[in-house]
């Protein structure tokens, strides 16, 4: 039979790792199975992974804000698309008709139009 493990091995091998799970679990000294059934059945051990997955979006985060900081517009106007959606920046591009409303869409048989360019010879003409 393996290691017995417990929530707090996991809960001390977390910092540090980024969340990534495969640190964990070499930390631990285990399967990266075992280490994922961990943080997904154990909510103090899902609780320490969540705060430090945050840890990292943080540093993400004050990495980003740096680099605008220095000058940089395309982390700039990323950022804008990301945060600033309610301010009208966004990567998405929606189309409307006129003020707002519906695009009208209009389905065209195409047999009618080729037999406006191209009329059938007559079959009764003999």
């Amino acid at each position: 039979m393996g290691r017995q493990y417990t929530a707090q091995d996991f809960i001390d091998a977390i910092p540090g790792t980024g969340g990534i799970v495969s640190a964990i679990a070499r930390k631990v000294g285990c399967e990266w199975n075992t280490a994922r059934k961990w943080v997904d059945n154990y909510p103090t051990v899902k609780q320490a992974y969540d705060n430090e997955c945050e840890s990292v979006l943080d540093l993400a985060e004050t990495t980003v804000l740096k680099s605008i900081k220095d000058g940089d517009t395309a982390d700039a106007k990323w950022y804008l698309t990301k945060k600033g959606k309610h301010r009208g920046y966004s990567d998405r591009v929606e189309l409307t008709g006129a003020d707002g409303g519906d695009i009208p869409i209009r389905v065209v048989d195409y047999r009618d139009g080729l037999a406006t360019v191209a009329p059938r010879p007559d079959e009764d003409s003999d």
